[in-house]
């Protein structure tokens, strides 16, 4: 199953210069784990709420002088709106990362796709095939 028809497209994006308050504000109104940053479309990092943890909090750190760009992980990985689920799984596995930015073609942004997504998905397909088995199980 292609990507683009797994992930959502509501992704919560800021800037590089966009400050942590803001970033956490937005994690507390949206109900989310994680802000994507961008430069222009093109996905650049990501912040998540444990980055603010540990890089902010742990460290002490005077939110008041950090930015979106002090704490994301640059190392992004994304992944093209037409690869598969397989592709996704392996390449969080790879990276030990929960999420995944989608992008087009051109590297722009298009959505997002984590593990809960993944897991949720599973779960249906398990809940699928328990009811092919059900059906077919003769009767005790």
């Amino acid at each position: 199953m292609p990507i683009e028809n797994l992930a959502r497209s509501d992704v919560v994006t800021a800037a590089t210069d966009e400050s942590i308050h803001e970033l956490a504000a937005a994690m507390q109104d949206e109900e989310i784990g994680s802000v994507v940053i961008t430069d222009g479309d093109t996905p650049v990092g990501i912040v998540t709420d444990r980055d603010l943890t540990i890089q902010v909090l742990a460290e002490r750190a005077d939110p008041d002088e950090i930015s979106a760009e002090d704490v994301m992980a640059d190392d992004l990985q994304t992944i093209e709106h037409g690869a598969g689920f397989y592709e996704a799984t392996e390449l969080m596995s790879k990276h030990g990362i929960r999420r995944l930015p989608v992008t087009d073609t051109d590297g722009d942004l298009n959505g997002i796709i984590t593990a809960d997504d993944l897991n949720e998905l599973l779960a249906d397909e398990h809940q699928e095939l328990a009811r092919v088995v059900r059906a077919q199980r003769p009767p005790y």
